[in-house]
């Protein structure tokens, strides 16, 4: 690759998936307050799946060249998911709870690569998690404005992150870290791939749930 910095060559090249998800039925229907909370609580629990597996990683990753520098960042959003997700559905709500086909797939993926290819993970790693810190800040606004969620209470915690004091100054070392990545050029292609294929898989998710709240159609 060229000159260019690895982070800046991963942002543009998913830039048109990461406008795709932005576009989807769903999000726009759901960021225009024209579903109602339960939409959001099923969105929030097919992120539960995700993230799962996304945080379920070996702990011989943790010391990995590739990997081990973001896995030790400390972004986990399970138990925070799983908080909004008791506020939102109540002590029982994994009772039933099924992952969408389409949220099966990618939580599968995350799981393929976190079994054997560092650089997948950190593909999944940005995607998600600079997305969170991004564009699910918007999600977290419109929760509390239509729902009226306390800021930082239960039913928005997933999109609180407390330990990040400044989210700017901690997307600029991010993408240091991206920048530094210890793998040739090949590996960085791969990596590319893999980003665009993560927010496919994301687009896929919203694409099941506008199915189940079909309101722009």
């Amino acid at each position: 690759m060229d000159a260019t910095p690895f982070s800046a060559l991963l942002r543009a090249a998913s830039h048109e998936q990461h406008t795709q998800v932005a576009g989807s039925a769903f999000m726009g229907d759901l960021l225009g307050g024209r579903l109602g909370v339960d939409a959001y609580r099923q969105y929030t629990e097919q992120l539960w799946f995700v993230y799962r597996a996304l945080e379920s990683v070996p702990e011989r990753l943790a010391q990995d060249p590739v990997a081990g520098p973001f896995v030790r960042l400390g972004l986990a959003r399970t138990e925070e998911l799983e908080r909004d997700l008791a506020h939102l559905g109540g002590p029982h709500w994994r009772s039933g709870l099924e992952p969408l086909p389409a949220t099966a797939e990618y939580a599968d993926r995350i799981a393929e690569c976190a079994r054997g290819w560092p650089g997948g993970l950190v593909a999944h790693h940005y995607t998600r998690y600079l997305g969170d810190l991004s564009g699910g800040q918007i999600v977290r606004g419109m929760a509390e404005k239509t729902w009226g969620f306390d800021r930082k209470g239960d039913g928005v915690r997933f999109y609180v992150f407390e330990s990040i004091t400044n989210p700017a100054a901690f997307k600029r070392d991010y993408r240091t870290l991206l920048d530094a990545l210890p793998v040739d050029d090949l590996e960085k292609q791969r990596v590319v791939d893999e980003c665009k294929r993560a927010y496919g898989l994301n687009t896929a998710i919203l694409t099941d749930l506008g199915r189940r709240f079909p309101l722009s159609a």
